[in-house]
C-alpha cells in the first residue's frame, strides 16, 4: 500500500507497523458507509424482499443498516415500489425532512422506471423524477442479495465521495 507523501520504504514501514493514515473526511465517508439508517418506503412487492433482507437470514444489521421510521432519523432511503402521482410529493416532504448528507436507492423495476405499469395515468417513470437517485436495483422484484450489493455500492459511492471523488 502506498501512502500519499511517503516514500515506498516508509510506506512499508507504515503498513507492517499496522498504521492507517487518512484524512478526516475518509474517516467520516468510512463511518457513514458503515452505517447507514435507511428510511423504508416500501409500497408494492418489493417492499416484502427488503423486509426478507433486514430478517434474520440476510441480516443487514452485519453490514451497519438499521431501518428507521423516522425521517429525521434516516440518512439513506430505499424506495421500494410503484410510485403514483398522488404519493409522489409526500416521498418528495420525507426526503426534504432528511438530514444532509442523504442518499437515494430506487429498489425494483417499479421505483427505477415505472414498472409494468409504466403506461398507466397515475404511475411516476421512476423516482428520479421526483427526487435524485444515487443506486438503482434492478429486478421485479430484486432478491435480498441485490438489495445487499446495491447497498454495498453505495457504501462504496460513500466512501469515495470522501475521498473527493466525483461519483455518478
Amino acid at each position: 500500500m502506498q501512502f500519499e507523501g511517503f516514500t515506498e520504504e516508509e510506506s512499508q514501514e507504515l503498513s507492517k507497523a499496522g498504521i492507517i493514515i487518512g484524512t478526516l473526511e475518509q474517516i467520516k465517508g468510512w463511518a457513514r458507509s458503515n452505517s447507514l439508517w435507511p428510511l423504508t418506503f416500501a409500497t408494492a412487492c418489493c417492499g416484502i424482499e427488503m423486509m426478507g433482507t433486514g430478517a434474520a437470514n440476510y441480516d443487514l444489521d452485519r453490514f451497519g443498516i438499521i431501518f428507521r421510521a423516522s425521517p429525521r432519523q434516516a440518512d439513506c432511503i430505499i424506495i421500494a415500489g410503484t410510485i403514483t402521482k398522488k404519493m409522489a410529493p409526500i416521498l418528495k416532504r420525507l426526503y426534504d425532512q432528511m438530514p444532509e448528507p442523504k442518499w437515494v436507492v430506487a429498489m425494483g423495476s417499479c421505483a427505477t422506471a415505472g414498472g409494468p405499469y409504466v403506461r398507466a395515468y397515475s404511475v411516476v417513470k421512476g423516482a428520479d423524477q421526483v427526487i435524485p437517485v444515487d443506486v438503482y436495483i434492478p429486478g421485479c422484484p430484486p432478491s435480498p442479495p441485490a438489495l445487499i450489493y446495491g447497498l454495498n455500492k453505495l457504501q462504496d459511492k460513500i466512501r469515495l465521495e470522501a475521498k473527493g471523488k466525483k461519483v455518478r
